[in-house]
């Protein structure tokens, strides 16, 4: 059964548990998944997820290729191309690839094309290309696995949020944005908000969370319902 409030929890496996719950899912992992994809989406992308890399050892269920294949769906649909999001920082093009092949693959079996392959940088990642109406997805440890996770487990919907500041967003605006996009996407549901830290060792992610947990309330967001 749904949890009609707002709560707070950490790490994928937190992530898991708030999907079996059938809440709605916002990871939050500022420095830099979460930070990346809201600069994407000041930059005009369409669409935005995030998925494990290759290697990931968490310990929770994953489908990085079925994520590809959400997002080369959506962009075949849209008739845009995809970019990915993907690590090491500093390294190749084919290093970040190698990283996100699984993601890459459900891309390309969807129908899907990739546009560019850029590092997860925060919100300068938006200046590295033109993200405008594109489908981008965050291959990352931490961030992109709790989201992962999340759309794996069966969350109703699995959305990102920051406090970093982007391009178009400064002061609290971020964190405002992420909490008026988990209500909308709450209400659409008929369910409850989980926020995730990403990672329970990110003191920024738990208290970024928090805080955006605080706005989703005062945005109206009760465990009675939704005002």
């Amino acid at each position: 059964m749904s949890n009609y409030g707002v709560s707070l929890t950490v790490n994928a496996s937190g992530a898991v548990k708030a999907a079996e719950a059938k809440n709605v899912v916002m990871v939050v992992d500022v420095i830099d998944m979460s930070t990346t994809l809201e600069a994407a989406l000041d930059a005009g992308a369409l669409k935005v997820f995030g998925a494990s890399p290759d290697a990931s050892k968490a310990p929770v269920t994953l489908a990085p290729e079925g994520i590809g294949e959400m997002a080369g769906r959506a962009a075949k649909e849209a008739g845009t191309a995809v970019i990915i999001i993907s690590e090491p920082r500093v390294g190749t093009d084919e290093e970040r690839r190698a990283r996100a092949s699984k993601t890459i693959k459900g891309v390309i079996a969807a129908g899907g094309v990739i546009d560019a392959v850029y590092p997860n940088i925060g919100a300068e990642t938006a200046k590295l290309g033109d993200f405008s109406e594109k489908v981008v997805v965050a291959v990352t440890d931490t961030g992109g696995v709790a989201y992962d996770a999340a759309v794996t487990a069966g969350a109703p919907a699995v959305i990102t949020g920051t406090i970093a500041r982007t391009i178009k967003k400064r002061g609290s605006a971020p964190a405002r944005a992420a909490a008026i996009r988990a209500i909308s996407a709450a209400r659409q549901a008929g369910t409850g908000i989980s926020v995730v830290a990403a990672s329970a060792n990110s003191l920024e992610d738990i208290l970024a969370a928090e805080y955006i947990m605080r706005l989703i309330i005062e945005e109206g967001f009760t465990a009675l319902g939704r005002k």
